[in-house]
C-alpha cells in the first residue's frame, strides 16, 4: 500500500487505521451502508444486507469506484495555503469524506465532504479520503503527508513560488572517526513534496533517497563531497555541497581550541577622506569567518579610545590553541617596517599618538599563545616622514605562529572596486574567493596573491605581501575541539527579539531587528493587515523630540549599510526603517517613537497616533557595556549613519563606457608621484604599552582626558 512520501507509513498501520475510519463510516451511515477494512487506494465491496465485509482487497463485481486524481504530498512552510485533491468515477453519484492524522491519533474532519480540501499549514499531519457510492462501495485515497515547516529564512518561499523544490535545510560538513555513525540531513519546501537523492564525489548513492543520509559504521572510503538533489515535477534544486573526513584522529592533526576574529571598517572619519569599500568587506568577511566557525565581532567607524577597548576585549579571549583574525580595513601608514591603523577621530595632521600600532596588537595576541595569528591589513602602506630617526621594532618570538596579509607592497597604495552601490577592495575581491579553500593559510593567501597580480586594473600599482613564520599546515578550515567556554562569549551579543505593538485604532505593527555589525542595527517596522475602518496606513519610525541631543540615531537612507540590508531581507516586507549606528556610544536606554498616519473612513479625517518603545542600551551595545567603557566628554562625537567612503582615496572606479579605472578620492587621475605633503604626516608611532593605555582608557570617566 502506498504510503505518505517521506514517511515509514507500513501497510499494517495503514490497514489499523483504514479500519478504524471505516467503523467510523458505519456508524455514520447506519444500515444503509456495511463497510469492511480497506487499505487507502483499495475497494471494499459487501453483499447487500449482509453486513459481513469484503475480503481485504477483493471485487466481487468488479471495479465500482476509481480514483482518477490522487492527493498528492506537500512540503510548505506554516501560514502556507494550499487545497488536496482527489478525484474519483463511479456508477453512481459519489460521496467524500477526509480524514487526517497527528501522533498516532487519526480522525474525520467535520464539513470536508468535498473533492478539494482547503488546508492552511499549521503542523505536519497525514491526510487520506473516502469515497463511498449508493451501493455500498467504498475506496480510500493514497495517504498523503503535509509536511510543515515551521522556521524558514525569510524571504523563502519566493514571492511568485510555483511549487519548486527551495532548499530550507542544507547539509554541514564533518569530521566523523572510522566506524562511528555518520549522519547528512538537508530539506526542501516543495508542491508536490520533493524526493531526494544523495551524491558522493558526484556518483549517485543508489539508497539514500531520504532527507536523512545515514551510514551506520562510517569508512574511509566514505570520505569525500556530498550533495543532495531535491526534485519534483516544477524542476530540481541542489543543496550546497560539503566535505566528509573519516579517519582516525592522529596526534599530528591540527586543530583549533577555538576561533575568534576581530573585524574593524572605518569608513567616515571627521578629519580625511571618508571611505567606501570598508563597510562591504567587513560584512562579507565577517559571513565567511562565520562558514568557518568563527566566533566574529564585526564593528565599523571607532574612534581611538573604541579600538582600544575592542582590541582588548579581543585579546582577554585568547588562550593557548585558539584561531585569531585581526582585520583592519580604513586609512593607515607604515613607517621604519611598523604598521599604523587610523581612527575616525584623528586629527589632520594626525600625530603619533593618535594611530594605533599592528604590531603592538600582534605581541600581545602571541602572549596568549594561539595556535595562529592571522593579521590581515587592508590599508595604505605608504612610506612618511622618511628623514624620521629610526625606531626600533621588538622582534616577534619565534612561536612560528604568525602570518601578515598585507593588501599591497611597501610604500603603496591599496585600491578599491566601486561598482554601483557596492565597493570592494581588490584585496577583498579575491580573498573571499579563496579563505573557505581547505589548505594552509599561508598558500590561501598565495592564491590570493596571484590573483591579484592577474588583475589588469592594478598591475604596476598594487601587489599583495604576505610575510610569516608559519612553522605548521594550519588551515582556517581546521576542526575545533574546544577547552573552555570562554571565548563562546565572543561575537554572542544579545538578539533583540521582534515584538508586536498596538495603536489605540486597533492597527498591529511588527517591530523587527537586524544586527548587520556588531554595532549597527536596524529597526524595521512592518504594517499587518489593517481593520475596516481605517484606510491609507502610513509608517514612521523617529526619534522623540525630547531625545534630540542624542546625535547617533539618524533616519537611514540609502547608503551602502541600508544596501546591504536590502541584500538579505526582502525590502518589500519593510514599511519604514531605522538605522542605529556606532551603538558603543549609547550612555542610555534609546526610546524610538512610531507614528501611524491613518484616514478614518467613517470621517473621511486623517489622524495620528503615536506609540514609543524602549531599547535597552545593555542590548544596544553590549559589546563595549560588559566592560562599563566610558567615553571622556570631548570625545562624543556623532556615530555615523551613512558609511559611504574610500580607502585613502585610491579608487577603482566604472566609467560610463563600462571601461574601469583607477581614480582617487577627487575623481583626477592617479598621479605617479607621492600625493602626500611629508611635513603633514606623522612621525614614528611610539605610544605606550596597549595594556598599560586600555587600562587607563576603560578607568576614565566622562570628562577625563586621555593619558
Amino acid at each position: 500500500m502506498p504510503g505518505p512520501a517521506g514517511s515509514d507509513f507500513s501497510e499494517e498501520a495503514a490497514r489499523q487505521v483504514s479500519t478504524r475510519l471505516v467503523e467510523q463510516g458505519q456508524q455514520s451511515c447506519g444500515s444503509t451502508m456495511s463497510l469492511g477494512a480497506a487499505a487507502p487506494g483499495k475497494e471494499v465491496r459487501a453483499a447487500v444486507g449482509s453486513g459481513v465485509p469484503g475480503r481485504w482487497g477483493s471485487r466481487l463485481w468488479g471495479v465500482a469506484i476509481v480514483i482518477a486524481e490522487q492527493p498528492v504530498s506537500v512540503s510548505v512552510p506554516v501560514g502556507y495555503s494550499f487545497t488536496l485533491r482527489c478525484r474519483a468515477e463511479g456508477r453512481t453519484s459519489l460521496q467524500y469524506q477526509w480524514f487526517c492524522q497527528h501522533q498516532s491519533v487519526c480522525h474525520q474532519i467535520p464539513g470536508a465532504t468535498n473533492q478539494d480540501l482547503p488546508i492552511t499549514a499549521q503542523q505536519t499531519q497525514l491526510y487520506t479520503c473516502r469515497i463511498n457510492d449508493l451501493y455500498k462501495n467504498a475506496i480510500f485515497s493514497n495517504w498523503v503527508k503535509v509536511e510543515v515547516h515551521q522556521c524558514v529564512a525569510r524571504g523563502l518561499p519566493p514571492r511568485l513560488w510555483r511549487g519548486e523544490p527551495v532548499i530550507v535545510l542544507n547539509p554541514t560538513g564533518q569530521r566523523v572517526e572510522v566506524g562511528k555513525p555518520l549522519q547528512l540531513q538537508c530539506a526542501a519546501m516543495g508542491v508536490p513534496a520533493p524526493s531526494y537523492q544523495w551524491y558522493r564525489n558526484g556518483n549517485l548513492l543508489e539508497h539514500q533517497k531520504k532527507k536523512k543520509l545515514w551510514i551506520t559504521h562510517a569508512k574511509v572510503s566514505d570520505s569525500g563531497t556530498y550533495l543532495c538533489c531535491a526534485s519534483n515535477s516544477h524542476g530540481e534544486h541542489w543543496t550546497n555541497a560539503v566535505d566528509i573526513h573519516i579517519g582516525t584522529r592522529h596526534p599530528e592533526k591540527f586543530f583549533a581550541t577555538g576561533k575568534i576574529a576581530l573585524l574593524v571598517g572605518n569608513n567616515r572619519y571627521q578629519h580625511h577622506p571618508n571611505l567606501m569599500a570598508p563597510v562591504t568587506d567587513v560584512f562579507e568577511l565577517s559571513l565567511l569567518l562565520e562558514q568557518l566557525g568563527f566566533q566574529v565581532v564585526s564593528l565599523l567607524d571607532l574612534n581611538k579610545a573604541e579600538m582600544v577597548t575592542a582590541v582588548s576585549r579581543f585579546l582577554q579571549l585568547l588562550g593557548k590553541g585558539v584561531y585569531a583574525i585581526f582585520y583592519y580595513a580604513g586609512h593607515g601608514y607604515e613607517h621604519s617596517g611598523r604598521n599604523y591603523m587610523v581612527p575616525v577621530d584623528a586629527p589632520q595632521p594626525y600625530a603619533p599618538e593618535n594611530c594605533i600600532s599592528v604590531q603592538r596588537i600582534l605581541q600581545k595576541m602571541q602572549q596568549q599563545q594561539t595556535a595562529l595569528n592571522l593579521i590581515l591589513l587592508d590599508t595604505c602602506r605608504k612610506w612618511y616622514n622618511p628623514e624620521c630617526a629610526l625606531s626600533q621594532v621588538e622582534p616577534l618570538e619565534p612561536w612560528g605562529n604568525t602570518v601578515y596579509g598585507y593588501a599591497t607592497s611597501e610604500d603603496a597604495e591599496a585600491y578599491e572596486l566601486q561598482d554601483g552601490e557596492f565597493s570592494s577592495g581588490i584585496f577583498m575581491k579575491y580573498l573571499k574567493k579563496h579563505i573557505l579553500q581547505e589548505k594552509k593559510v599561508t598558500h590561501m593567501l598565495e592564491d590570493v596573491l596571484e590573483d591579484i597580480g592577474r588583475d589588469p586594473l592594478v598591475t604596476g600599482k598594487q601587489v599583495m605581501e604576505i610575510k610569516h613564520t608559519l612553522k605548521e599546515a594550519r588551515s582556517l578550515t581546521d576542526p575545533i575541539y574546544p577547552l573552555g567556554a570562554a571565548a563562546e562569549l565572543w561575537g554572542c551579543s544579545h538578539e533583540l527579539v521582534s515584538e508586536m505593538v498596538t495603536f489605540p485604532c486597533g492597527v498591529r505593527v511588527e517591530l523587527r531587528f537586524h544586527r548587520l555589525f556588531s554595532n549597527v542595527v536596524y529597526v524595521c517596522a512592518k504594517l499587518q493587515p489593517t481593520p475596516a475602518h481605517v484606510a491609507d496606513a502610513r509608517l514612521l519610525l523617529c526619534q522623540p523630540p525630547e531625545m534630540d541631543d542624542v546625535a547617533f540615531l539618524k533616519e537611514s537612507h540609502l547608503d551602502q549599510v541600508e544596501s546591504l540590508l536590502a541584500s538579505v531581507y526582502k525590502r518589500e516586507e519593510m514599511d519604514c526603517v531605522f538605522q542605529l549606528c556606532g551603538l558603543q556610544k549609547i550612555q542610555m536606554d534609546v526610546v524610538l517613537q512610531l507614528d501611524l498616519h491613518y484616514t478614518q473612513l467613517s470621517t473621511k479625517q486623517r489622524t495620528c497616533e503615536s506609540l514609543q518603545t524602549t531599547l535597552q542600551k545593555s542590548l544596544l551595545g553590549q559589546f563595549f557595556s560588559q566592560r562599563n567603557y566610558s567615553q571622556p566628554n570631548y570625545q562624543r562625537t556623532p556615530a555615523c549613519t551613512s558609511s559611504v567612503c574610500l580607502r585613502d582615496a585610491s579608487v577603482l572606479s566604472t566609467d560610463p563606457q563600462g571601461q574601469a579605472s583607477l581614480r582617487t578620492g577627487s575623481g583626477h587621475s592617479l598621479p605617479s608621484s607621492n600625493p602626500s605633503n611629508s611635513s603633514s604626516e606623522p612621525e614614528e608611532n611610539d605610544e605606550s604599552d596597549l595594556s598599560d593605555l586600555c587600562s587607563a582608557l576603560l578607568q576614565a570617566g566622562p570628562g577625563q582626558d586621555y593619558p
